[in-house]
Order: C-alpha cells, then sequence, then structure tokens
C-alpha cells in the first residue's frame, strides 16, 4: 500500500428524520477530516437519515430530501473523498447504500447485499438488496466497501479479497456481550482477507435501541490496532503503509457488564428525550428500589434540575416509603411533589 493515506473514522449520532441536521453534522465531520489531514472520511450506515428511518422510506418527499441533501454534501467533497450511508432510489427499487464521494460528485455506490429481517431488523421491507462487490481506488490503494451485515456473512465478505483495505459502515445495536463478538468476527475476516478492515459504527439512542459506536480498526493479523470510545461521539485518524495500519488510539472498555449497562440505558434515556425535543422528565418515585433506580439514571444524565419527582401517596403507603422517596429526590437533586391519590382511590 501506497505510505501516507490516511482515513478518518466519524463516529457521530445521527437523528432519523433529521436531514438537514445530519447533512450539516456530515460536512462538519468532512471539514474536520480534512483538516486532520485525512484523504478519506469515512461515516457510518444510514448517516444521512439516520437508522432505522423505517416508513418514513415510504415517503417521496422524505427520498427527494434525502437526494438534494446527498447531492449538497458531495458539493463539500474537495481536497478528500468521503463514504456516506444514504437510501437511494434507482429505477424505481430502494437501496440500502454508502456513496463515495469526491470532486463534488458522487464517484460510486456500494448497496447492501445482505438485508437482516430478524430480531429489531425489517430491512426487507424496505430495501432490494444490492448485487456487486464494491471496491474502489484511492492513491493507488484498492479500498473494498460493505455495509453492516455484508461484513458479518462469511460468503459475502469474502467477496473482499483481493482488496488493500475493507470498510465497514454500519448501524450495529448494543447488547451486553457485542464488543467480544464483534472483535471476533473482525479479526476472523481481516485474517482470512489478509487485509486491515475498518468498522465504523453508529452511535446513539433510537427508541429501543442503543448504537454504541465501539468503532475499530483490525490489521491484516486480526489484531485491534484502533478503537474509538463507546457510547459517545468520536473520531479517529489512521495511516495506511507499507506494514499495514499505523497510529491510532486504543479507548479502554468499560471495567464491567455493570458499567457498559449503565452507560447504554444512559445514551439510550438521554437521546429518547433530547430528539424527542423534551424539556424533562417526571419520574414517579415510592421509596422503592425500582423507581430508586430511575430516578438515579434520569438524574445522572438530565441533572436533577430537569426531573420531577412524584410521589403519589395513598391510605396504602408508609411513612417510611413517604421518607425514603424525599430522601432519595433530595440525593439526587429533583424536584420533589406529593400529590395524594387516596380521594381518586376512594371514589365509586
Amino acid at each position: 500500500m501506497k505510505d501516507g493515506l490516511r482515513l478518518a473514522i466519524e463516529q457521530l449520532n445521527f437523528c432519523v428524520g433529521d436531514i438537514a441536521g445530519n447533512a450539516d453534522k456530515i460536512v462538519r465531520g468532512m471539514a474536520a477530516a480534512r483538516d486532520a489531514g485525512a484523504g478519506l472520511a469515512i461515516f457510518p450506515e444510514m448517516a444521512l437519515t439516520g437508522y432505522p428511518p423505517e416508513d418514513l422510506l415510504l415517503r417521496d418527499d422524505f427520498l427527494r430530501a434525502t437526494r438534494d441533501a446527498l447531492a449538497r454534501i458531495a458539493e463539500e467533497a474537495r481536497g478528500l473523498d468521503a463514504l456516506v450511508g444514504a437510501p437511494v432510489r434507482d429505477g424505481g427499487v430502494l437501496y440500502n447504500s454508502v456513496l463515495w464521494l469526491r470532486d463534488g460528485q458522487i464517484h460510486g455506490r456500494c448497496d447492501k447485499r445482505c438485508l437482516p429481517n430478524y430480531g429489531v431488523f425489517d430491512e426487507r421491507r424496505y430495501f432490494a438488496p444490492g448485487a456487486d462487490a464494491a471496491v474502489f481506488t484511492l492513491d493507488g490503494v484498492r479500498v473494498g466497501v460493505t455495509v453492516c451485515e455484508d461484513l458479518w456473512d462469511e460468503e459475502t465478505a469474502a467477496s473482499m479479497r483481493g482488496a488493500d483495505i475493507v470498510i465497514n459502515c454500519s448501524a450495529s445495536p448494543f447488547h451486553v456481550g457485542k464488543t467480544a463478538e464483534r472483535r471476533a468476527m473482525l479479526g476472523e475476516r481481516a485474517r482470512s482477507l489478509a487485509a486491515p478492515v475498518v468498522y465504523v459504527n453508529l452511535v446513539g439512542g433510537q427508541d429501543e435501541l442503543v448504537f454504541d459506536g465501539d468503532s475499530c480498526v483490525a490489521d491484516s493479523g486480526g489484531d485491534v490496532v484502533c478503537a474509538l470510545r463507546r457510547f459517545v461521539e468520536d473520531r479517529a485518524v489512521c495511516a495506511l503503509g507499507e506494514i499495514g495500519v499505523v497510529g491510532g488510539a486504543i479507548a479502554s472498555p468499560p471495567e464491567d457488564d455493570a458499567e457498559e449497562i449503565w452507560r447504554a440505558l444512559s445514551l439510550g434515556l438521554g437521546d429518547y428525550v433530547e430528539k424527542s425535543g423534551f424539556e424533562g422528565v417526571v419520574v414517579g418515585v415510592s421509596g422503592g428500589i425500582d423507581s430508586a433506580v430511575v430516578l438515579a439514571l434520569s438524574a445522572d444524565v438530565f441533572g436533577g434540575e430537569r426531573v420531577r419527582a412524584m410521589m403519589l401517596p395513598s391510605q396504602y403507603t408508609s411513612e417510611a416509603s413517604l421518607e425514603d422517596a424525599r430522601t432519595l429526590a433530595a440525593n439526587c437533586g429533583a424536584h420533589y411533589e406529593v400529590a395524594p391519590i387516596g380521594d381518586v382511590l376512594r371514589a365509586p
């Protein structure tokens, strides 16, 4: 590989449906990558629309707005190339695509071939599968591009053999243990393809889904040589040379499952509230452990000033519960209110 090719991994948090805001974030990411001396900026799957856009994809106005925003982003692709995930309608057929942008134009396209239709995924409802492997050339380097599931599928990933480097633009949700699964898969693919693998994942919450980022680079021997922070937006620039991938920090993983789960819950709750435009949250407190955990989580995410703790006592509520709820709210810095419901319960 030619020395000096620099890749910027753009692990960003996008909002489903906010095409204008997402486009602005992509343009800012490209500018930051350019300032860092990168020749290629890489963004996650469906970065332009957020993931999963679901039935928004059935609206013509949504797809037109996506197309127009993509053209605006392409105009900014000068002085560096960019890989941007977006839906593309071609000949009346919709694809889950990654666009290669260069010199103010769409230089090429990779259409996702393996469309997951299990668990939280419902991609076959909206997309047609791509047919061909996508390999582009940049500064003499053959760059294979895959979209999320395409790399997990061994047969599809094998079509990347012969590429100097393989890039995977992903929107892969979190579950406990996912990091170990990803790293094992990435290492296996890198070794079988005899090429470094760059994995760029979405970060953020979307309804019941949490995307933890965990973007990373595995060298051709399968070792992780760069890893971004989890559960936050992050950026890394890696250089490619004759010896493979050089440079890039390796972020420390969460210390244990409990910390990982807390961070996932915090991100999911925070993004649900912020992306929905809510000013804060109301938590019903009882003095019990369930509401205590929810209140502590809410205060940790938003600060106590944006949390209202409501105690709804009845004739069945003990003084100990009232005192515990009051103490909990005070400890969390939350607003505390008591609204007795005994009369409601006694109403005929």
